[in-house]
């Protein structure tokens, strides 16, 4: 009988392992769920003090929201800049997942790293690092919009050089509400002219587009310290507000953090 292509029975895709990414930050948490090189869903807590029992209970209830996991158990990986709550988070997983996380650090981002101490760069700065690395290009900038505004550089061979540290746009924003009494707090959106006429309008302008032009001028003077025109990426929680201001950001990207977090865990159990 002739090879017939039509009746060869076609080979079962394996179902790829659900990965739960958790980026453990300051002011948030960011939770995704990795389904192969695709992220289901993420989503934003706030950091908070809370047991291993809560945090795994809080990881259920979104698992659930996304639609449950059928049944299997998923992987997991955590990257954290808060190490009163990283404990909690670690056991929260591993009861989940039946067997430990991997953790985002020097060790596991497999990444040249060309900081004095190298221990002492941000888990969550190593992982923006891979992931501009691996889906951008090299070289790279990322502007990280968080509690701290950072600047994480990744040279055209592809090693992590190091960057700059600003005060986050909120963390600015509120020590100005909190210690000028007659300055109220205003939501951030874009103002439509620099020059305010009233204390709102001002606010607005100084706050929003402060912060851009601020992040535009460490933009520039980082690239003229680097070798090749670097790629731009915007990440963090105010990333959509702040980068649409800015002049030298390429992309957005919310979830570039949970993206190299993935590759990461990829590699590491390769």
């Amino acid at each position: 009988m002739p090879y017939d292509r039509k009746t060869e029975p076609r080979p079962r895709r394996r179902r790829a392992v659900p990965l739960l990414a958790a980026d453990i930050g300051n002011s948030e948490t960011v939770v995704g769920l990795f389904r192969g090189a695709e992220l289901v869903r993420f989503w934003r807590l706030t950091s908070g003090r809370m047991t291993a029992d809560e945090a795994r209970l809080a990881l259920g209830l979104l698992l659930r929201e996304a639609g449950g996991l059928h049944g299997e158990t998923p992987a997991s990986v955590v990257c954290s800049v808060a190490p009163s709550l990283t404990a909690q988070w670690l056991a929260a997983l591993e009861a989940l997942c039946g067997r430990p996380p991997v953790e985002v650090g020097g060790a596991t981002a497999r990444l040249p790293i060309r900081y004095h101490d190298p221990g002492s760069v941000g888990a969550d700065r190593l992982a923006n690092a891979v992931a501009a690395k691996r889906i951008y290009g090299t070289p790279a900038i990322v502007v990280d919009l968080g509690t701290a505004t950072t600047f994480d550089c990744v040279s055209r061979q592809g090693a992590y050089l190091g960057g700059a540290i600003m005060p986050g746009v909120v963390t600015s924003a509120e020590e100005l509400f909190r210690r000028a009494a007659r300055i109220p707090k205003v939501e951030l959106r874009p103002p439509r002219r620099a020059l305010g006429r009233t204390t709102e309008e001002a606010l607005r302008a100084g706050v929003l587009w402060g912060a851009a032009g601020a992040v535009d001028a460490l933009v520039r003077r980082l690239a003229l310290e680097m070798q090749g025109t670097p790629h731009v990426i915007a990440t963090g929680g105010l990333a959509r507000v702040i980068a649409p201001e800015c002049e030298t950001v390429n992309v957005v990207d919310e979830a570039l953090t949970l993206k190299g977090m993935r590759l990461i865990w990829e590699d590491a159990t390769r």
